[in-house]
């Protein structure tokens, strides 16, 4: 059994590196492109659980990659909350706090790395256990699929900050032998 995640394509907000949770944004035209390129990468896999993200662009990356009509919502694929931080940049944030971090420091009125890390264990829990037929699929956002990487390996979630994820890039998580490990990196469509 393998775990695919597919982040969503790019939005306004991504392109400008903008911190994006709760505010919903829709894909841009490239942002579809990327997701409709995504299916052929798709093909092939035997997926009996295919989980998304509640907020619009995943759920519209999740279509247009040909799964909308088999996906089921999970409220914990939800992208980390940025609280007071939502649309301001890591150097905007950095003027009012230097030396900030995400992965260390958390955000106020936000989710703290802790919290998200326990959410992600939950994804993967409803990950492993809806896909005993077969691979399992998840659309979501960058941070929150980077700590469900980490944890999947066993680190922190503060290990998420070690991997990179691109708008419109697929992941594979899976086993060798009997170790949990990273087996596709942020791939995206040529």
């Amino acid at each position: 059994m393998a775990i695919v995640l597919v982040r969503h394509g790019e939005t306004e907000w991504s392109r400008s590196g903008q911190h994006t949770s709760r505010t919903d944004l829709p894909l841009v035209e490239e942002g579809r492109a990327r997701a409709q390129a995504l299916a052929p990468m798709l093909e092939g896999w035997n997926f009996s659980l295919v989980l998304t993200s509640p907020l619009r662009r995943a759920r519209e990356t999740c279509e247009l990659a040909g799964f909308g009509d088999r996906a089921e919502i999970c409220e914990d694929l939800r992208e980390w909350d940025y609280g007071d931080y939502e649309g301001l940049t890591t150097p905007q944030i950095r003027e009012e706090r230097p030396g900030w971090s995400l992965w260390q420091d958390g955000c106020p009125g936000g989710e703290q790395p802790e919290e998200v890390g326990a959410r992600a264990d939950r994804v993967l829990d409803r990950l492993r256990s809806g896909s005993d037929e077969g691979d399992a699929l998840a659309f979501a956002h960058g941070h929150i699929f980077r700590v469900v990487a980490a944890r999947w390996i066993e680190l922190p979630a503060s290990g998420g900050a070690r991997l990179t994820l691109k708008a419109g890039a697929m992941c594979a998580l899976d086993y060798e032998r009997d170790t949990q490990v990273i087996a596709l990196w942020n791939q995206t469509p040529r």
